[in-house]
């Protein structure tokens, strides 16, 4: 699979779900299975070789139960 090089904001917002799973102790697995995404989609969403989609972000912020702007919001996020 071809390399594409995505922005320093989605990097950042991938990062963050990444940092967000972590810190609430689920495994890629639990967070898929809750925002009904598949844990490769998670994976790749987490490890930045794809951007999620409008909808994804919707999905995994509703399993961590925080507002789609909480989720987004990477002013503290540094890569």
């Amino acid at each position: 699979m071809k390399n594409i090089k995505i922005g320093q904001i989605t990097k950042k917002i991938c990062l963050k779900i990444k940092l967000e799973r972590m810190k609430r102790n689920f495994s890629q697995e639990q967070l898929a299975e809750m925002a009904d995404l598949s844990r490769n989609a998670i994976g790749k969403i987490e490890r930045a070789e794809v951007s999620p989609t409008i909808e994804s972000l919707e999905k995994i912020a509703n399993a961590f139960n925080m507002d789609f702007a909480q989720l987004i919001d990477i002013s503290k996020v540094e890569l």
